[in-house]
């Protein structure tokens, strides 16, 4: 009994060690957890972009708003980042208008009048679940430094969102990506595994056809995980869909995003014969672009080196489109950048996936 277990074990140990890319791959997940999330999440805010502007007429700069900017402005945190970035304004309209389409994260409208009876207004943008509180605390610490007695007025301009509900848009994407990366790449190589995808080069069916109708299902596919999802969050986080052109223009964002997402699986599926490799390399790549699509925690709290990630992250262009459209109301006026980058992802991926599959099929 001891011989035959020790017998099963030999050839078990032997069979992991026989390939070094699983062997490799199986080290370097613990490693990039500890890198990738360790960084991405609870990691120092800093450099915030708020507007501060002053209520008017008179529009003559107070010495209360003048050393208001100046002091946030020159508000550090630990190991010296810097936390607030001042953008002056003229205009407490064009401030809003900027912190409606993202551009800035909160504003500070500064009384005219000095009196400290009249309050100094800040409005923040409450889909964020971090940084408003960070703000509003700046603020009060700078009042209280300048020995100001103004109340400060918050006002969260899309209301109370709560952090689930900010996580669950996430939750969206990170279902289309494990729906198509795990079940769809996972079932062609089993089907190559199994001869189906050779007995097609003696079918009619041209190979430009094969490709189109894999890549096909498999968007169908993430797209039902997607829209399940989707439809879970309302029912479960409570967030409210106003319109039915927001609710279309989500569904959008989702479809192209499956597009790009299932094209890019098949390309990494044609180039693996085993699911174990697959499966390794898959799972560090969902690892990687979740972490750094802001899902878990705001992209501005993430270090220099790692927030570019986000840059060429489509996971990012999904999550950030899906929130200003659910969490903010936001149009395509807003969100277009999003989708100009989830597009451009998507021609790509179905390109490359064309191109790599075919291969696997000559």
């Amino acid at each position: 009994m001891i011989r035959g277990a020790i017998a099963i074990f030999n050839r078990d140990f032997k069979k992991f060690l026989s390939n070094p890319f699983v062997v490799i791959m199986t080290l370097m997940m613990p490693i990039m957890y500890l890198v990738i999330f360790g960084n991405a999440m609870g990691g120092t805010i800093s450099h915030i972009p708020v507007a501060v502007v002053q209520e008017g007429p008179p529009y003559t700069p107070t010495t209360l708003f003048t050393d208001m900017s100046y002091e946030l402005n020159h508000i550090t945190q630990k190991d010296d980042p810097k936390l607030i970035d001042v953008r002056s304004y003229n205009d407490e309209i064009a401030a809003k208008e900027d912190l409606t389409k993202g551009r800035v994260s909160a504003v500070v409208v500064v009384p005219s009048d000095i009196s400290n009876d009249h309050a100094v207004r800040l409005y923040v943008d409450s889909s964020d679940s971090v940084t408003p509180a960070l703000v509003e605390s700046a603020v009060m610490k700078v009042l209280a430094r300048l020995h100001a007695d103004n109340p400060v007025m918050v006002n969260k301009i899309y209301g109370d969102i709560r952090y689930i509900q900010f996580f669950g848009v996430g939750v969206i994407m990170m279902a289309i990506f494990t729906s198509t990366m795990f079940g769809g790449g996972i079932a062609l190589i089993r089907d190559r595994e199994a001869g189906i995808h050779e007995g097609y080069l003696v079918t009619p069916v041209q190979r430009t056809s094969i490709i189109a109708g894999i890549i096909s299902s498999g968007t169908i596919r993430a797209f039902i995980a997607g829209f399940a999802i989707f439809f879970i969050d309302i029912l479960i986080t409570g967030i409210v869909i106003h319109s039915i052109g927001q609710f279309l223009l989500a569904m959008l964002v989702i479809l192209i995003a499956c597009i790009g997402v299932t094209s890019l699986v098949v390309s990494f599926a044609s180039r693996f014969s085993a699911q174990q490799e697959y499966a390794s390399v898959v799972a560090f790549l969902n690892l990687i672009l979740f972490m750094t699509s802001g899902a878990f925690y705001p992209v501005i709290g993430m270090p220099d080196w790692l927030r570019w990630v986000t840059v060429i992250n489509p996971e990012y262009y999904g999550v950030d489109a899906l929130r200003g459209i659910i969490l903010r109301g936001q149009g395509i006026d807003v969100i277009g950048i999003d989708l100009i980058a989830l597009l451009l992802f998507s021609g790509a991926m179905f390109i490359l996936g064309i191109a790599t599959y075919r291969r696997t099929l000559e």
